[in-house]
């Protein structure tokens, strides 16, 4: 069963050189409310201050704020990308991350080697990993441009793929960065009806959005947050 749990989690940021540039440490402490330390000569920008959160299944949680609030911060913590520079995080359950799509990609591979890449690093065995090339394959539409090398694909092509790939396994846990919208008109819809369904049957959904209309229809949790902490819980409204 899937299940989020943050104790007294910190995330600092190190801004290397920061400390000799007057304008850019102004920039910096305007940005953040002042929250600038220096550690051994680095200047550390502090993204996420405190917070302490629990999740279990059934919540879908919507991270509200302004830029630089610390929403993408919290997301990547929950991803496994960011280890929090102090607290504790506690994460039981299969993670699939839409933050950022084409992350891991390896430019001078073929469409069909870095959807082997990608599912294995999504923690699926090669023999699964082989299963699921077929169905990636259908759903991005992108035929003989899998045997190409994906420097060669266009942006567009390339969100296609990696949004193929990583919604190909329905997770227990999702992360999203603001809502998808990848690709041409006819794929679009396709993406949006996908995306229904593992909105569907995942366990634990958290999204940062700007849009509060967004949040109180998708989710029944809203977290605002600021300059790195979470100010306040609202309780959205149920989506239909």
């Amino acid at each position: 069963m899937a299940h989020i749990r943050l104790d007294d989690v910190c995330v600092d940021l190190p801004v290397f050189g920061a400390h000799s540039r007057s304008l850019k440490n102004r920039i910096i402490s305007a940005a953040t409310g002042g929250r600038l330390a220096k550690e051994a000569g680095v200047t550390c920008v502090r993204a996420l201050s405190h917070v302490t959160l629990e999740l279990n299944p059934g919540d879908r949680v919507g991270l509200w704020g302004h830029n630089g609030a610390g929403k993408t911060t919290l997301l990547r913590v929950l991803a496994g990308a960011y280890a929090p520079t102090s607290g504790t995080v506690r994460i039981e359950g299969d993670v699939t991350s839409l933050i950022d799509l084409a992350l891991g990609m390896e430019p001078e591979a073929t469409g069909f080697e870095n959807i082997a890449l990608r599912l294995m690093m999504m923690g699926r065995s090669p023999r699964l990993a082989e299963g699921l090339a077929e169905e990636v394959q259908a759903f991005s539409g992108l035929g003989e441009f899998l045997d190409l090398p994906i420097r060669t694909y266009s942006s567009g092509m390339l969100m296609r793929l990696a949004f193929a790939i990583s919604t190909a396994v329905e997770p227990e846990i999702l992360l999203m960065d603001e809502w998808l919208s990848v690709g041409d008109e006819e794929f679009v819809a396709k993406a949006e009806a996908r995306l229904e369904r593992l909105l569907e049957s995942t366990q634990i959904l958290v999204i940062a959005s700007h849009s509060r209309e967004l949040l109180e229809r998708r989710c029944n949790r809203v977290l605002r947050l600021e300059h790195g902490e979470v100010k306040e819980t609202v309780l959205a409204e149920q989506p239909a």
